[in-house]
């Protein structure tokens, strides 16, 4: 298997534990460490347990990136699908520097249309993804940045 299927593989297992850890309103790392998570379609390679860690490890900016770019949206009228697959592209985007942008979003619009709960659910999830990358650059979002580091 290649890196870029081993990716694609792994992205697909993380949004899964992911998303089995909202719905419980818990940790994906808490569930995985007791043996809670057996419905995943791919294995936890090392990638996904990355993605995993750095989601849960960075929410509070991830969710604040989400929540700057969404118009009449809350992070709790999401649905839960939509908002892991966001949040692993962002960390992508913000934290892993082989993966590019381009790719986060497109992977991120694979994972939508698989597994989103609604038929919106790409060109929501492209939508936001590319609206928070275009503010990427803007003062609103390094003054966030600032705030979360502080």
């Amino acid at each position: 298997m290649t890196r870029k299927h081993e990716r694609t593989a792994a992205r697909r297992a993380a949004v899964q534990a992911l998303y089995s850890a909202a719905i419980r309103e818990t940790s994906a790392q808490a569930l995985l460490s007791q043996g809670l998570i057996d419905c995943l379609d791919e294995p936890l390679t090392d990638y996904a347990l990355k993605i995993i860690s750095g989601v849960e490890d960075n929410a509070e900016r991830l969710d604040d990136l989400i929540s700057c770019a969404a118009r009449n949206w809350t992070l709790e009228r999401m649905p839960l699908m939509d908002l892991a697959i966001m949040r692993i592209a962002l960390f992508e985007i913000l934290y892993v520097d082989d993966v590019p942008v381009s790719v986060s979003i497109n992977e991120a619009v694979e994972l939508a249309k698989r597994f989103g709960a609604e038929d919106e659910s790409p060109k929501f999830v492209n939508g936001m993804l590319g609206a928070i990358t275009r503010q990427m650059d803007q003062p609103a979002v390094e003054a966030l940045d600032q705030e979360v580091s502080a």
